[in-house]
């Protein structure tokens, strides 16, 4: 019991210096999990691309993805107006992909939930490289796969 009345409480500078430590090591945390939600990362990524004149094959699998990035891969001559045929497959998890035009503006988002394959079409355009732009989303997503084909 002596031991107990002995100790003594930090209090004035020392309490506020543990303060301002654990009051950094929470901001470094916050921090870096916000660098983290902006990036996804993959495991077993294969991507292949196929191209012709005029028109372009994505293929993308994995075996497992989390987070969100986007992705612009030169496919197409410049400024071509394509159709776009997007399947996206998930075996478990969620995985997204939307597909975005030059000016920024999604021109569609297609999901895919567990065990299911989800197929559609719509406009895309590329850029003035000849690039085009798509945003992945997953979240747990395991065993998928990303296929795109532009047409003109």
């Amino acid at each position: 019991m002596a031991d107990r009345q002995n100790r003594s409480t930090p209090t004035g500078p020392v309490m506020l210096s543990t303060l301002i430590r654990r009051a950094g090591v929470i901001i470094a945390f916050i921090g870096l999990a916000t660098l983290l939600a902006g990036c996804l990362l993959i495991s077993g990524e294969q991507t292949t691309i196929s191209q012709q004149v005029g028109a372009a094959n994505i293929l993308t699998t994995f075996v497992s993805a989390e987070g969100s990035d986007e992705y612009r891969i030169p496919a197409l001559p410049a400024n071509t107006e394509v159709q776009a045929i997007v399947m996206v497959a998930v075996e478990s998890g969620d995985l997204e992909i939307a597909l975005i035009q030059p000016d920024g503006s999604v021109s569609f988002v297609l999901a895919a939930r567990p065990g299911s394959q989800v197929t559609r079409s719509g406009p895309l355009r590329s850029d003035e490289q000849g690039q085009i732009r798509y945003r992945i989303t997953a979240r747990n997503a395991r065993n998928g796969e990303i296929q795109m084909f532009l047409l003109p």
